[in-house]
């Protein structure tokens, strides 16, 4: 989930998210090549589906989380036919089930706020659903919506990331657009400096919405006028928790103290707590900010010359310009703050400006959905990076807690948070929620994966006691809130493993195994040279798809791929884990002996993988892709599936002959091959989206689902012609104003079953009874 131009469509444009990390760490193994043509491809027609196949899965009963002992094999039946690929700009859905739009950009939360108007016009984006409709949680209410309810089905709170805006960026042969196209009325303002007025209507687009949501006569709606809806953005009030509150890292002219920030932003996947509050990780939040041309040389000149290689780490060099101009709107500090160059004549400490700005971003944000008045917190210990979701493993009383996190760029990194506190039942329905999350998640221990070619693997710790990192040639960490700040930077220290852009991750919630969807990476090469990274064990493929990865028929890892890990005795404090690949992204059509490993079908096959999530009703398993390598053949889609475990497949050598003719292999550790029986497309999105965000009522009976971005970016120059939209979605399936000519906009759906059963499966046993 990139907000660069054309988010995370990166085959398309080579750029599948920034790459800031240039350290040496090496690769492991050996090499694979795998050449794959889109013209030559193999073109397979998608038939109807047949009756659905009964697959048995065995789970093992787990320990943890205070829930009654699962059946130690829970029979799924997957129950729908599956869905054909498909271009058409629609949501499709298995017959049987019912998606309708629930919740879009512009819709407002308050009662006194009138319907959008979708023609550019409408404002008060503080009362207003945000855009770019992202990772997504349901938290039960009672009847009579006075508390929580866990197991509360009939109403609930759905809270949600609104990561970024459509724009058309910087495109080549076209000029640099910085305005949000299509929520201006006549395209925005791409010249400089940018309207206030328009600046402050973008940023309302980023944060978060709560809103309630309530079933009646089998129908979801939300309640427009409920005292629990409210909005986050990047201006509200803020508390920095945990080791890095009041440091010398995050002091600004706005927290001269250090221990206060404003606002969340780019906002990716989520999680949930033991304890009931909602998680919210910081995504790609660098490129909001400017630097001055000068700005090395200022810093240098005020005794800071170190944070030079922080900045660089992190996706901003000397001189970059920012995504939207936001420091253009004029000399307010609501503008101020997105230029963090150090000003002259301010104090080296960074308390009279911003150039300490970026640092209080790039965290994972907790909230209590239930309660205004509790401070939204950045829980510093653990780590600052490109967060996507935050995921606890299975919780064991008297045993601590595990966090577990990717970092989405570009040989990136795998990350774990393992709390000082052991778990303690009596928190799961907390008195304060919020200051329960001080007691797990402001002290404990951060871990950064390295993989091994034997499909082995270690957590390393990042501690300043650890002397790789006290003595870091290329950056000097003053203590151990420096490594929690700079943990790219601390992850390199150490030698972790640099991975295809780890975005979503998940646990399953009976086995435990942790799975990570990898993106893709076009910088993944059999020979790389500069900033390019080599195959590995964990990252076996770099292969030919003319259709994306830069120039055409470049190698990379075009389509990505999920990686799962089992921890070393099932402890999530353990320091050593195995692993294996669950599965392989690939078209049905590809060389099946280098490409597509997984021997996917025309009713399975998918691109770039991007939100995952495993069902706590039926632990089915939800992969949801960001696609930009296929879309030529499908939009964006949804699968579910019923994994096995690590190890249940095969070590399959794969073969690659370099331009010297020497042979490097590569043992790529190949999950056992799906069936029709274990995993299905079962929903495709409209033109130009991403599908991301999922989450369910704990009966299990309604699935909520994001569309992101349809219709994409756009040139201010055809935003008066609605026929140069690529989408208008979901305007043309009867959803607010405009119809068929309606400017596009993201949306929360919900899917039910026409017969009111449980999503996605046949059967009664399940993994719990709500």
């Amino acid at each position: 989930m990139n907000t660069s131009p054309r988010p995370e469509r990166t085959a398309l444009a080579g750029s599948d998210a920034e790459n800031c990390n240039t350290s040496a760490n090496p690769a492991f193994g050996d090499v694979l090549e795998a050449r794959l043509s889109r013209r030559n491809a193999l073109r397979l027609s998608v038939g109807s589906a047949g009756a659905a196949v009964l697959g048995t899965v065995g789970l093992s009963a787990c320990g943890g989380g205070g829930d009654a002992a699962p059946p130690a094999s829970v029979p799924l039946a997957l129950n729908f036919a599956a869905v054909p690929k498909s271009t058409a700009d629609a949501v499709s859905v298995p017959a049987g089930y019912t998606a309708a739009v629930l919740f879009a950009l512009g819709d407002p939360i308050a009662a006194a706020t009138p319907d959008y108007r979708n023609d550019g016009t409408d404002g008060d984006f503080d009362n207003r659903a945000g855009d770019h409709h992202d990772g997504m949680e349901y938290f039960g209410l009672n009847a009579t919506g006075t508390a929580r309810d866990a197991a509360g089905s009939t109403r609930g709170l759905l809270v949600q990331n609104h990561e970024a805006t459509s724009h058309a960026g910087a495109r080549a042969g076209f000029p640099t657009e910085y305005a949000s196209t299509y929520v201006h009325a006549n395209g925005g303002t791409n010249t400089l400096p940018r309207p206030a007025a328009e600046v402050d209507k973008e940023v309302a687009l980023h944060g978060l919405s709560i809103i309630e949501v309530s079933r009646n006569a089998g129908r979801f709606s939300y309640d427009k006028a409920s005292a629990y809806n409210r909005r986050v953005t990047p201006l509200t009030a803020m508390r920095i928790s945990g080791p890095a509150r009041g440091h010398a890292l995050m002091k600004t002219k706005h927290s001269v103290a250090g221990t206060d920030a404003r606002g969340t932003l780019n906002n990716c996947g989520t999680g949930t707590t033991p304890w009931g509050t909602f998680l919210t990780g910081e995504e790609n939040f660098a490129g909001y900010f400017t630097r001055s041309a000068t700005d090395n040389a200022d810093r240098a000149a005020a005794g800071d010359a170190r944070s030079v290689v922080s900045l660089n780490r992190y996706g901003r060099s000397q001189g970059a310009a920012s995504r939207h101009a936001w420091e253009t709107g004029g000399p307010a500090d609501a503008y101020a703050r997105w230029n963090i160059s150090a000003l002259a004549g301010q104090p080296a400490d960074g308390s009279g400006d911003y150039r300490n700005e970026l640092n209080t971003f790039g965290w994972v944000v907790e909230m209590d959905p239930y309660d205004k008045a509790q401070a939204i917190r950045k829980r510093t210990a653990l780590g600052r990076f490109a967060h996507e979701s935050a995921t606890f493993g299975l919780r064991t009383a008297g045993k601590p807690l595990a966090v577990y996190m990717g970092d989405d760029s570009r040989g990136e990194y795998i990350y774990k948070f393992v709390s000082a506190a052991a778990w303690s039942e009596a928190d799961a329905n907390p008195a304060n929620r919020i200051t329960t999350g001080d007691k797990y998640l402001d002290s404990g221990r951060l871990y950064v994966a390295k993989f091994n070619a034997d499909g082995s693997g270690d957590w390393i710790e990042l501690d300043i006691a650890n002397a790789a990192i006290a003595g870091y040639a290329t950056y000097a960490f003053a203590d151990q809130a420096d490594v929690l700040v700079n943990a790219r930077l601390a992850a390199d220290a150490v030698g972790a493993t640099k991975m295809d852009r780890p975005e979503w991750c998940a646990v399953h919630p009976v086995t435990g195994e942790i799975y990570y969807t990898l993106t893709n990476n076009s910088n993944r090469k059999v020979e790389p040279t500069g900033s390019q990274m080599a195959v590995d064990a964990a990252n076996p493929r770099a292969y030919s798809d003319s259709y994306g990865g830069g120039a055409p028929g470049a190698p990379g890892n075009i389509h990505g791929h999920i990686i799962r890990m089992k921890e070393a005795g099932g402890e999530g404090a353990a320091t050593r884990f195995s692993w294996d690949v669950y599965l392989f992204g690939a078209e049905a059509g590809a060389d099946a002996a280098r490409v597509n490993l997984s021997a996917l079908t025309a009713e399975q096959d998918f691109s770039s993988p991007d939100g995952l999530w495993f069902s706590p009703k039926t632990g089915l398993c939800f992969i949801q892709t960001d696609d930009g390598a296929y879309t030529d053949v499908s939009n964006c889609m949804m699968l579910a599936g019923i994994p096995g475990q690590v190890g249940d497949g095969a070590v399959v050598p794969l073969e690659y002959t370099k331009a010297d003719a020497s042979k490097l292999v590569v043992n790529a550790r190949v999950g056992a091959k799906p069936t029709a029986a274990t995993l299905r497309r079962f929903l495709v999105g409209p033109v130009d989206c991403e599908i991301t965000g999922i989450t369910e009522t704990p009966d299990g009976k309604a699935l909520f689902v994001n569309i992101q971005h349809p219709g994409e970016s756009i040139l201010q120059a055809d935003i008066a012609d609605p026929s140069r939209y690529t989408s208008h979605w979901p305007g043309n399936a009867g959803y607010g104003a405009g119809g068929a000519n309606a400017r596009p906009r993201s949306a929360t759906i919900v899917i039910t079953r026409d017969d009111g059963g449980v999503i996605g499966v046949s059967g009664d046993r399940f993994l719990n009874n709500n």
